[in-house]
């Protein structure tokens, strides 16, 4: 069955870093296009990015754009988050998502604050 691990959340200052990565396993990793979600406290889940199946291109929420980068590793199957210069509403449980594929792991949670 499909497995989702993600981790590497904390609480970080604004202006701060992170790095968060997404263990996948139960699928073939490098069919699938990959994605980042995150739900901040009281609102909807959003996309905030994704990346094709070899990696090469990358798509980005206009909130995150020039701040955050996806990349992947097929041959470990795992997918990752950078996210630099973060910003208070950055605060959010962060997922990743196969695409196409209806399944959810636990998340990793990042926040931000002074």
């Amino acid at each position: 069955q499909v497995q989702l691990v993600e981790s590497g959340g904390g609480l970080v200052q604004p202006g701060g870093s992170l790095r968060l990565s997404c263990a996948a396993s139960g699928f073939t990793f490098r069919y699938y296009p990959m994605n980042w979600y995150r739900q901040g406290p009281g609102k909807e889940r959003e996309w905030v990015g994704g990346v094709t199946r070899d990696g090469g291109v990358r798509k980005y929420a206009d909130s995150v754009q020039g701040r955050f980068t996806i990349s992947r590793d097929n041959a470990r199957n795992v997918v990752y988050l950078q996210m630099n210069n973060l910003k208070l509403e950055d605060t959010a449980v962060y997922y990743c998502k196969p695409d196409g594929v209806d399944s959810w792991g636990r998340g990793t949670q990042v926040t931000v604050s002074s």
